[in-house]
């Protein structure tokens, strides 16, 4: 564009902020819902014990997503991995009625007990499918998500990782199954609901 990476910095800035996940409605059918730490790799040495792994992994940033199998995905930043950060994200995105399929992380056991049908599937015994039970689908994104900001962005802060994030959910829920005018018609909307009136 013949422009300075300031400009078009802020240019991609001003283009995320039309991408937002506000107003979606909730999920519903079934549902596989995880985390994912976004993060760079231990230096060489940095990581001699189990929990040195886990404190590692703690100190990134830390995203929740839910996907609808056939359907759209949402996915936030979050504080952390509390039951008491997750399950207000599940029923504020999540209808009551969906069937929910989870690994077996310790904050998705009240699920069941909030009215949702849960299953979980054990990946610390190397399991990973079981049936229709696996969580495959939001684990497809998060590779998505960590190649596109490894690949394309080389790098993303903690303070604007919440507008990437919502780009690349924004380019899944409106991706073209034929043609290729989806994602393009669908920013071009965005625009116009943006704009004001003339």
């Amino acid at each position: 564009l013949g422009v300075s990476y300031p400009t078009a910095w802020r240019m991609f800035k001003e283009i995320r902020s039309l991408l937002g996940q506000d107003g979606d409605d909730p999920l519903s059918g079934t549902v596989e819902i995880d985390e994912t730490f976004i993060g760079g790799k231990p230096r060489a040495g940095q990581i001699r014990t189990k929990q040195d792994a886990r404190n590692f992994a703690e100190n990134k940033a830390k995203v929740l997503g839910a996907v609808e199998r056939g359907g759209k995905i949402t996915a936030t930043v979050i504080p952390s991995r509390k039951r008491t950060t997750i399950m207000p994200f599940v029923q504020a995105k999540v209808l009551p009625s969906a069937v929910v399929y989870t690994d077996e992380f310790k904050s998705y056991r009240r699920l069941g007990a909030a009215g949702y049908t849960h299953s979980r599937i054990n990946h610390s015994e190397q399991v990973y499918v079981s049936g229709d039970v696996h969580t495959q689908t939001i684990e497809g994104f998060w590779a998505l998500l960590k190649g596109g900001l490894t690949g394309v962005y080389h790098g993303v802060s903690t303070k604007h990782l919440q507008s990437y994030l919502d780009e690349y959910v924004f380019r899944y829920n409106n991706r073209a199954i034929t043609g290729r005018r989806g994602l393009f018609d669908a920013f071009l909307s965005r625009i116009e609901k943006a704009s004001p009136a003339s």
